[in-house]
């Protein structure tokens, strides 16, 4: 199959597909099982599953794959561009305007805040339900928390996940789900090998890296690298890794950074486009395209290495029941960092007086009840904002 006809395929899903990830793969069943039957039914539901089990955005994963069993290693790269491409351009260019702003509280940033705060609420409560549904995930979830306000860093939030997962080993059960169905994407395992042991390298030696050559920019792509490793879950719960990147640092202020988080609920396409509007919005001796490019590379390089690496093992790991355990367990623990987000910095600055209360209640009950696809609560929150501002 021509690595083109991937792109454009994905490139019309990444200019159409709003509603975060699991509308993504919806969208991706629709198209490539029953529109163009390049899977059949129970192939995509095993892809599905291996991009759910890894570390990262599922549905760009899922992408990944599909590019992968069509047309090799360049599908692969063709599939996530078209699906990245539209959104990453949006975004990266609506950080470069706020660069050019500074650090502002204009009322529309206010309104952009005010859906950060509703999304995340959204997110986190549907994510409880369905990730700590017993005693044990919650009070799991309920530790993740506790530990990562009280330790508010990257560390805290890797202990979190760490812990979470040996508890879930040993003490959950998990029902393995669905019959096991080989995947069209074969990749040899030693390509396999050699992506996960570069994987890993990377992950762990990023960071003494750049502290003997004292690089500030090796420090920035070791952050969006982490971020992409170590979010399990869906697109919301890279909010408190990457706020410890930029936030804590300085590189990026609050405003700044929950502006940019409620854009990103109006652009289609995976939610990591917003290390675009991160890189471009930050202060760096690259020029805000090329940080921008340089921050979406990173945060993006672990999905191709994880995707490649874990798919010939993929059938031996579904069948260990000690290891769907301990992915329920993680789940369970990024319910808690989502809370601790939205504690800190979602709520602390996006809701300063009643005026932003209303603002978040109004976008929640727009997104809940109305059911209004999340472009235009955004564009309605930030015109409210604009306007409670001029009051």
């Amino acid at each position: 199959m021509s690595v083109f006809e991937v792109f454009w395929v994905f490139l019309r899903l990444g200019l159409t597909s709003f509603g975060g990830p699991v509308a993504h793969i919806g969208y991706f069943r629709d198209e490539f099982v029953h529109r163009r039957r390049w899977f059949t039914e129970a192939a995509y539901a095993d892809l599905v599953a291996l991009c759910q089990f890894l570390p990262g955005p599922a549905s760009s994963q899922v992408g990944i794959g599909i590019g992968l069993s069509r047309a090799g290693l360049a599908g692969a790269v063709a599939a996530w561009v078209g699906f990245t491409l539209p959104s990453a351009l949006a975004l990266g260019l609506f950080g470069f305007g706020v660069a050019i702003a500074g650090e502002v509280e204009d009322g529309w940033l206010r309104g952009l805040k005010a859906v950060a705060v509703a999304v995340v609420a959204q997110a986190l409560w549907g994510m409880a339900k369905s990730l700590c549904p017993d005693r044990t995930r919650a009070a799991m979830a309920v530790a993740a928390a506790v530990l990562v306000l009280i330790v508010p860093t990257s560390l805290g939030q890797v202990a979190a996940i760490v812990a979470a997962g040996a508890l879930g080993w040993l003490f959950v059960k998990s029902e393995d789900t669905g019959d096991h169905h080989p995947l069209a994407a074969a990749v040899g395992k030693p390509l396999a090998m050699a992506a996960l042991a570069l994987f890993f390298a990377l992950l762990f030696g990023l960071a003494p890296l750049a502290a003997e050559l004292s690089s500030p920019l090796l420090a920035r792509i070791d952050g969006f690298y982490r971020a992409g490793s170590l979010v399990f879950g869906g697109g919301h719960v890279v909010l408190p890794l990457l706020q410890a990147t930029v936030v804590e640092p300085g590189l990026v202020g609050e405003g700044s950074f929950l502006a940019g988080y409620g854009a990103a609920q109006a652009v289609p396409g995976p939610l990591f486009t917003f290390a675009a509007y991160l890189g471009a919005v930050m202060d760096s001796p690259l020029g805000p395209g090329a940080s921008a490019l340089v921050c979406i590379l990173a945060i993006f390089a672990p999905s191709f290495l994880l995707v490649i690496g874990a798919l010939p093992f993929w059938d031996g790991l579904r069948g260990m029941a000690s290891m769907r355990g301990a992915m329920a367990g993680v789940n369970a623990a990024v319910v808690g960092l989502l809370a601790a987000a939205f504690y800190d910095p979602v709520w602390t600055s996006g809701v300063k007086n009643a005026g932003d209360f209303a603002l978040v209640l109004a976008a929640g009950v727009l997104l809940v009840s109305w059911k209004l696809p999340p472009w235009l609560v955004v564009a309605l929150a930030a015109g409210a904002g604009y306007g409670v501002g001029l009051i």
